[in-house]
């Protein structure tokens, strides 16, 4: 038993590790598609900011995943286990794809599908569930709104401004947003793997009510980062240069949007979609010359994967549970 609960925080720190593979993106998209810096020094700011994240934020994401979407009365080492293979095996179809899903969603899918394969209907948690579902839809339409507003509120000051000072004077500004993102993207991803293993810790007795130790977030924060530097470059290209063509005030109004709304949602335990925050907040910023200059057919793509991600995920974990379980 101790060798698989082992085994499941390593898989737990697995997933960890490719969340920041795959939401990469997420932290550097808009600071690559301006050219302001190239994706290796872009990604080494990104990793650092994704370590420092869950410890600037606190723990309350953690604290929803743990114990606010399956109750953790019900919660097993099998469940645990199908939730992560499922929130894995999604993960790593939409990079192969190059699809920016949310794998903070694929992670709550897994748990979802495992809980009720391994604990029945009675094991969930509705209003937690609830919290979730308004973090989907919150993120993506409050960072394009806010980053829409900001943008358009830099075009009037700047409006008389030659192009390339604006240029130049946002593109130093987007070192700053882009790491302040990158913060908000850790403290919200992040946060999620400190909460399964706190319980795989709970099941097994090393804690004996739910909390997150310090060494719990010291390994997820570690493993994100490592993830994020070695983060490959397919969803990048979606995200920085697919969806529409950025200038650097553009891309400084959709970090700071975006990292200020998964900031609110952070302090308000609410696991919220970094990757629904950035996309939003890009599709904004380009809507404020004009709607043509957002590629909504990309946008649409993208949006179809975000609705599909959470019954995708809990369908896989849901069926490596019920085979798990069926095997003993």
């Amino acid at each position: 038993m101790i060798a698989l609960a082992i085994g499941a925080i390593v898989a737990a720190l697995v997933f960890d590790f490719l969340n920041g593979f795959h939401d990469a993106a997420n932290s550097i998209a808009t600071i690559v598609g301006t050219r302001i810096l190239k994706p290796l020094p872009a990604v080494g700011i990104a990793a650092f900011a994704n370590f420092a994240g869950p410890f600037l934020f606190g723990v309350a994401v953690a604290t929803t995943i743990g114990k606010g979407i399956i109750n953790p009365d019900f919660v097993t080492l099998d469940i645990i286990i199908g939730a992560l293979a499922g929130a894995i095996v999604w993960d790593i179809i939409t990079w192969v794809l190059g699809l920016p899903t949310s794998s903070s969603h694929a992670l709550v899918g897994g748990i979802l599908g495992a809980g009720l394969a391994g604990a029945g209907t009675k094991a969930v948690i509705f209003g937690g569930l609830q919290t979730v579902l308004t973090g989907i839809v919150v993120s993506p339409i409050a960072g394009l709104a806010t980053a829409f507003l900001i943008a358009l509120l830099i075009m009037r000051i700047f409006a008389k401004v030659k192009p390339r000072t604006v240029n130049s004077v946002f593109g130093k500004l987007q070192l700053v947003s882009s790491t302040y993102f990158s913060l908000t993207h850790g403290a919200n991803d992040g946060q999620k793997t400190m909460g399964v293993i706190a319980l795989i810790l709970l099941t097994q007795g090393v804690i004996t009510t739910f909390s997150i130790p310090s060494y719990v977030i010291l390994m997820a924060a570690t493993a994100m980062s490592l993830g994020t530097f070695f983060g490959g470059w397919r969803i990048v290209k979606t995200m920085a240069m697919k969806i529409t063509n950025l200038r650097p005030y553009q891309g400084f109004s959709a970090e700071t949007g975006a990292a200020t709304i998964l900031a609110t949602l952070a302090w308000a335990g609410v696991p919220a979609s970094t990757t629904h925050a950035i996309s939003g907040g890009i599709m904004g910023v380009g809507a404020v010359r004009r709607l043509s200059a957002v590629r909504w057919g990309v946008g649409k793509r993208i949006v179809w994967a975000w609705i599909i991600t959470i019954p995708a995920s809990a369908s896989v974990s849901f069926v490596i549970t019920w085979m798990i379980t069926g095997l003993k």
